[in-house]
């Protein structure tokens, strides 16, 4: 039974930073592509960055510079270290994985795709 679970989230003031966790279980931490994605009231689902099981990352262009995805594969766990928030950065913030091709092309971003998925944790930035 794989499991991805969130946590992490809260709230912020415009200018600081949240670390989000997603553990992993279930499945074998080889040859995939974990996500972050992110989504606002009103507004699809994004992907905001993706890393691969060679450590490779791909950042959605509102993100890059500020967020950092990173992984620990011996607890695994995914991480998404947040910084330099603004309120644009508000949305529930999930964590998801799929095969390794995914991160190799910009299926990285569709989250349509991906079939596993934790149940999301919310940031708030004001």
């Amino acid at each position: 039974h794989v499991q991805l679970v969130e946590s992490g989230g809260g709230s912020a003031q415009a200018g600081g930073s949240l670390r989000l966790s997603c553990a992993i279980s279930g499945i074998g931490y080889d040859g995939y592509c974990m996500g972050w994605f992110r989504q606002a009231p009103g507004k699809e689902r994004e992907g905001a960055a993706a890393i691969d099981s060679d450590g490779s990352t791909r950042y959605a262009d509102s993100v890059a510079g500020r967020f950092t995805i990173s992984q620990d594969k011996a607890k695994n766990t995914l991480y998404l270290q947040m910084n330099n928030l603004t309120p644009d950065d508000t949305a529930m913030y999930y964590c998801a994985r799929g095969p390794s091709a995914y991160c190799e092309s910009e299926h990285w971003r569709k989250s349509a795709l991906f079939p596993y998925w934790g149940q999301g944790t919310q940031v708030t930035v004001s």
